[in-house]
């Protein structure tokens, strides 16, 4: 299974983003470690891993800490071994039913609406960048949408959050 997993974080000199080597890593504690190291002085660290143009998880940490964790589709864990250790801690009950973010509340644009796997199963803190102005409808709306690859939804949302020059130059080194 190919991934690419792209650590960015936030600290008090602006963003800064890193490639991250996952394997050979036994638990989450590793991969918590490993995105501890690549900035110690972040306040906020979020690290985007992405495998084989299906599944994204992505990890938040805050100050070091409290680490939360939202993955696109229950089955990655299932299907990989470095799935089942990113999800191993995470809620097994869906975050939210895609079908029911089709029927959401205010979505008038037709654009937005998911359309891409209806059996993805996305798990994790949905709100997980809510505070950041990705709320739990754009995130899932941007993982469900037809064409959309998790390197394309990783792209969107650090393009919003402020660090998508940092990651575009990451993927071009």
């Amino acid at each position: 299974m190919s991934t690419f997993a792209a650590a960015v974080a936030r600290g008090k000199n602006g963003w800064t983003a890193s490639e991250l080597e996952l394997a050979g890593l036994a638990d989450i504690d590793e991969v918590v470690d490993r995105l501890r190291d690549a900035e110690p002085d972040a306040d906020l660290s979020l690290l985007f891993v992405e495998a084989d143009d299906q599944y994204l998880v992505i990890l938040r940490l805050d100050e070091g800490e409290d680490l939360r964790v939202f993955g696109s589709d229950s089955a990655f864990a299932d299907e990989s071994r470095l799935g089942a250790l990113l999800l191993a801690d995470v809620e097994t009950t869906p975050a939210l039913e895609i079908d029911d973010l089709a029927a959401g509340p205010g979505d008038d644009d037709e654009d937005d609406r998911p359309a891409a796997d209806p059996d993805a199963d996305p798990v994790g803190d949905v709100e997980l960048l809510a505070d950041l102005g990705v709320n739990s409808h754009r995130l899932l709306t941007l993982c469900g949408l037809e064409g959309m690859l998790p390197s394309d939804v990783t792209a969107e949302i650090c393009q919003k959050l402020g660090c998508g020059d940092e990651l575009e130059e990451l993927r071009e080194a």
